[in-house]
């Protein structure tokens, strides 16, 4: 099935029938991909310990859909990716920051420091 196989994106979903809880996450985790998942459930603390401990993806929501937040880092695992983007996880990727030491006094000088 294409839609078990491949990365999609858009308003997707593929339901796979599957026998029990511990099937259902191996059949999560059996992907290249893992950008982002959702497990909807009634049960939220389980959903979550689910989320946290067992699920390979960049971002599992509960009870929500997949979606990004620029307060929040968003980034995949596996094939979908490496690393973080939005928030300051993110911005970290876009900058470059430079140190210059003063020999005699052995301080750091941080780069607006040394432009003054």
């Amino acid at each position: 099935m294409p839609a078990y196989e491949e990365e999609l994106f858009g308003p997707v979903a593929a339901v796979i029938p599957v026998k029990d809880e511990e099937a259902a996450i191996a059949a999560a985790n059996d992907s290249v991909f893992g950008l982002g998942g959702s497990i909807l459930t009634s049960d939220l603390a389980r959903g979550e310990r689910i989320a946290v401990e067992r699920i390979e993806s960049g971002s599992v929501f509960v009870n929500e859909v997949v979606r990004s937040d620029p307060r929040l880092p968003f980034g995949g695992v596996k094939e979908s990716g490496y690393g973080r983007e939005r928030s300051s996880y993110g911005i970290r990727k876009f900058v470059h920051q430079d140190r210059l030491y003063r020999l005699r006094h052995h301080k750091p000088i941080t780069p607006l420091e040394a432009s003054a």
